[in-house]
């Protein structure tokens, strides 16, 4: 029986832009509960900046605490915490 792997589409990379690193202005940022995660990717596809890849791992100098993958995940494995500066 083979393993059912999620297709990939060519994706975009976060890179700097003319203001700088976009995730120095966030205010609260994700913090993923692997024990919850089903790893069903949706955190990755909706998150608008791309800063979250497939091993879970969030870019925290692109991010910018839209909470959207937060709120994409069905198993609710992700909490948006306040940003401590």
């Amino acid at each position: 029986m083979s393993q059912v792997r999620r297709q990939r589409l060519a994706m975009s990379k976060p890179t700097e832009g003319a203001a700088g690193k976009t995730g120095t202005w966030r205010v609260f940022k994700p913090v993923v509960d692997k024990e919850k995660c089903n790893a069903c990717g949706l955190c990755e596809m909706y998150c608008p900046d791309n800063a979250i890849d497939a091993d879970l791992t969030v870019d925290l100098a692109y991010c910018k605490g839209c909470g959207i993958c937060a709120n994409e995940c069905p198993k609710k494995a992700i909490e948006m915490v306040r940003e401590e500066k």
